[in-house]
Parts: structure tokens; sequence; C-alpha cells
């Protein structure tokens, strides 16, 4: 039987051509060689800008760090920052490498649940009773992965408002009135279809930006020239080919999530961002492994069992909606004759 692919967290389209020329044009003029740790002036300078316009905060280029792809900075702010002993708050389920990053740090990894009848969203007070005298950085991811929720801006004040009150450092969000506090961590990979060229960066107080520059300096040396240049292109460029993958990206979310909420057993909010369905399944009798081990062997449909992003992750499977129609419908009448099969 042949498998379908719905596990997989990347897009399905290919880098937008006009990305793929600065790149190449980057290579043909010989920018090919080390670049500056922290980023090309004129890349970090447009990075800042973008910031500056979409998250509602004033930014210069050299609050900007440019890394090959968004982990580094995540791992280098946990490098920085945490000391042996200390907690950092992390949402659950969530993107794995938060806990292991966290822990390779010598940190203590404390889950931020992330409830279900709350839309995926945490329990500020909930929250609020995990923070202790130890308690040295909060992780937001929004929207989230695998569960696909966005923070409501109320839940983020709140959690803003904490941060300050307990001096926790803030990372991947842009909280109002917290730019001293905050480390913002974006890419490219998801939103241009550029998960090959490797292009992250990280948006800090200054006070950061040597320490995790040497970080880069004493690890990967820098990021490499062309893709920097691509990635300068994908922000500064026309924005047709990504909106056109948003609005495909909209159609898709449609079809799973009415399509897993017509199989009995099964029930599933819709996302608010990313291109992830994570769908409660325990009404099928199956754990989370079961229904995703089952699955792939029975019905040729993969998907990623909710245990893989942590404990609060059980009774839900991800599906990733990064891939055709036809494959996804194909997958949905899969899943309905197998959970009917059970």
């Amino acid at each position: 039987m042949d498998v379908i692919h719905l596990e997989i967290g990347e897009p399905d389209f290919d880098t937008p051509e006009n990305i793929v020329d600065a790149g190449v044009k980057a290579l043909k003029r010989g920018e090919t060689h080390y670049g500056p740790s922290p980023g090309f002036p004129d890349v970090r300078a447009t990075i800042a800008q973008e910031i500056s316009q979409t998250r509602g905060i004033s930014v210069t280029g050299d609050n900007v760090v440019v890394t090959p792809g968004g982990k580094p900075i995540m791992f280098f702010i946990m490098l920085a920052l945490v000391d042996y002993g200390d907690e950092v708050l992390y949402p659950n389920p969530g993107f794995p490498i938060y806990e292991s990053m966290i822990s390779f740090a010598g940190g203590v990894p404390v889950p931020m649940r992330l409830h279900e009848s709350l839309d995926f969203n945490i329990d500020v007070d909930e929250v609020a009773s995990q923070i202790t005298d130890k308690t040295k950085l909060m992780i937001v991811n929004s929207p989230n992965n695998p569960c696909g929720s966005v923070m409501a801006r109320e839940q983020l004040e709140a959690l803003a408002d904490l941060a300050k009150e307990h001096d926790i450092i803030v990372f991947i969000a842009s909280f109002p009135n917290m730019r001293d506090r905050t480390v913002i961590l974006d890419g490219f990979s998801k939103t241009y279809a550029m998960t090959g060229w490797r292009a992250g960066y990280g948006v800090m107080p200054l006070e950061l930006v040597e320490p995790i520059s040497r970080l880069v300096t004493n690890s990967v040396s820098c990021t490499a020239s062309f893709t920097q240049y691509a990635a300068l292109e994908a922000i500064a460029g026309p924005q047709d080919a990504p909106n056109s993958m948003v609005e495909e990206f909209a159609r898709r979310r449609h079809i799973i999530v009415d399509g897993l909420n017509a199989i009995k057993g099964i029930r599933c909010l819709t996302p608010k961002g990313a291109f992830y369905a994570f769908p409660n399944v325990e009404g099928t009798g199956l754990s989370s492994r079961e229904f995703a081990d089952r699955a792939l062997q029975e019905a040729g449909v993969a998907c990623l069992s909710g245990e893989s992003f942590g404990e609060y992750g059980n009774g839900f499977v991800r599906f990733s909606f990064a891939n055709s129609v036809e494959n996804i419908e194909e997958a949905l009448r899969r899943i309905d004759r197998f959970v009917q099969a059970l």
C-alpha cells in the first residue's frame, strides 16, 4: 500500500522563483565566502524593519542575529541564559526540541499545559502557580506546533505581567512594553517554503547580541552568504507567492478539519495558525501511539503521535495538511474506513 505522508511538517511548495533567483545572483556575484557572525548589516536592517512594522515594536539591525535556521537561536539563548538548575517554562504539547534543549543546557523543563478546552491555550493562573525563584525563562510559541493555536492578546499581556513581576526572560514572542526581556525567534522555512536554505534569526536586547554572536562564531561561524540574500529577497520582494500559499493552506485546513470531525470517535478544533491539525482520538479507544502506528500499518496514512510533543499530547495525533487536496481527501477516506473497522 502506498503511504500518504501527513506527518511531515514541511510545505509541499517549492521556494518562490524570485527568492531562488536572488540566491543564484548572490552566488554568481561571489557571495560564497565567510560573512559576519551576526549576519550582513543590510540583511539585519531589513529584518529589523520587518519586525518593527509587523510586531509593533521598534528595533534596529543591531538587535538582530542571523542564524542557519531557527534552532541555533533557540539553542544559543538556552546556553547563554540558563544555568544549571534554572527552571524553564515551555508549552506542552509543543515542539519536542524545547525540552531536550533545556535539559542539555542544564535547566529543568517545566511544562505549561495547553488545554484543549481553552482552544489549546494556557491557563494563566496555572502558569503563575508554576513560577518559582528558580524560573529563568519562559518559551511562548504562537502559532503553536503541533496544535495550531494562537494565543490571545489578553493571555500575552497576562504572561508579560508575570514575566515583569518575576524577572523572567520571554522567548519567541513579541510582548507590549517587553523589549528589554523578550527574544523573538523567526525564520523563513515555513512562510517562504525555504526549509532547505537554513535561514532564521533572533531579535533580542542589545546586551545579548554580542554573546549570542560569539556562540555563532564558535559553532557554525556564520549563515551562508547567498542564503542571507535569498532571505532578504523573501522579506523585501513580492509577497504574491507566500500569500497564495496561505490561501491554499486555509482551503486544505477546512477540508481536513471538517473531514476529521465527520469520523466517529475523532474531534478536531480548527487551528488558527501553522499547517497542522491536532485531533483528539480518544473516542476511537486507541492511545495516540496505537492510533498512529495502526493508521500507518492498516490505512497507509502517516501521522505523528501526540505523545511525541510531550506528556499532555496523549490522546491526540498530529496531521500536517502540507499536502495536496487529493491526498488529504484520500487520507480522510482511509482513516474513516480504518476507524469504522476497529
